[in-house]
């Protein structure tokens, strides 16, 4: 596995305790975002490295988690069926920044749309979802702070899912590692990713998604 991490009690330290943040594993240049799959799925993912093959559907939406722990509640620790393994996908920082300027809020605000109709019309037309949910600790509780998914179908999903990643890594192994610690209660030998914030270098995109600095 190529991705750095450190002590859980560490990692504790250094992150916001509420807000909207994308909080992610990231180098100068380039993002980890995290999706859990079956084991068809998975190997060729990493065979090819690139999505694909006869139990992959591009008609549908797919979503990607910057934040480890999140998908860790959401595959339940690559235990969870159809989300046995667990995979890191890297892509560059301006190729994220670009799906983040496709998104569309799953639910209806007026902060982004003076009507129903036209936040509805958008839905019709893009085809990124942005849902912003409660974060969570390593036991699955709900904390203050909030965590980004993004959902991808249609031509965003292809452009992500054949172009746009530029490693694939499976990390089950890590992962089941670390829920040994869970199960026996012992997090103070918990190792996570480390995660920072993102700042997106688009001005526009911090408004737009409703994102805090």
């Amino acid at each position: 596995m190529t991705i750095t991490t450190e002590l859980y009690k560490e990692h504790l330290l250094r992150q916001p305790k509420t807000g909207k943040y994308i909080l992610c594993h990231q180098t100068d240049d380039l993002i980890v975002v995290y999706q859990a799959y079956n084991k068809n799925i998975a190997e060729f993912a990493l065979k090819n490295q690139f999505f694909g093959g006869p139990d992959f559907s591009y008609n549908r939406m797919s979503w990607i988690k910057p934040n480890f722990l999140w998908m860790m509640f959401r595959c339940g620790w690559a235990e969870k069926e159809n989300q046995e393994r667990v995979l890191a996908l890297w892509l560059e920082k301006r190729d994220f920044e670009t799906i983040l300027g496709q998104a569309v809020p799953s639910t209806f605000e007026n902060r982004n749309y003076k009507t129903a109709e036209q936040w509805k019309n958008d839905l019709t037309l893009k085809n990124v979802r942005l849902q912003w949910d409660p974060d969570h600790d390593p036991y699955g509780r709900k904390i203050e702070r909030r965590a980004i998914q993004l959902g991808l179908k249609g031509a965003a999903l292809e452009n992500f899912g054949q172009k746009q990643i530029k490693k694939i890594e499976d990390i089950t192994d890590f992962v089941k590692i670390q829920k040994q610690f869970i199960d026996s209660n012992r997090l103070d030998r918990l190792v996570v990713p480390i995660e920072t914030v993102f700042q997106p270098a688009k001005e526009h995109l911090y408004e737009k998604i409703d994102l805090d600095r």
